[in-house]
């Protein structure tokens, strides 16, 4: 069983559940990522949270993450430091 500290926000009217992952999700393939991001999209609605399900891992210095092309400045706007001083909930998978 996982647990992710995660920030469950509401930003531009939009639901967001932005899960911070370790560094090595950058080395995943593409298929890898999306699987992930579904399995934990449906264990976020299984937990009873509304919301679009983005992934933000460190990449080096920089923070990458997968979301929906017009949340895209927000998340460019964010630091690392901007995502952990909002994590306000947890998340149980499996």
């Amino acid at each position: 069983m996982s647990k992710y500290k995660i920030a469950h926000l509401r930003e531009q009217g939009q639901n967001m559940i932005i899960i911070p992952l370790d560094d090595n999700f950058e080395y995943k393939t593409d298929n890898e990522q999306f699987e992930i991001v579904d399995s934990l999209q449906v264990y976020a609605r299984s937990a009873g949270l509304a919301g679009t399900v983005v992934p933000v891992w460190l990449h080096g210095r920089q923070m990458k993450f997968i979301a929906p092309r017009p949340w895209h400045p927000f998340f460019k706007s964010l630091t690392w430091n901007d995502v952990l001083r909002n994590l306000n909930k947890e998340l149980t998978c499996g």
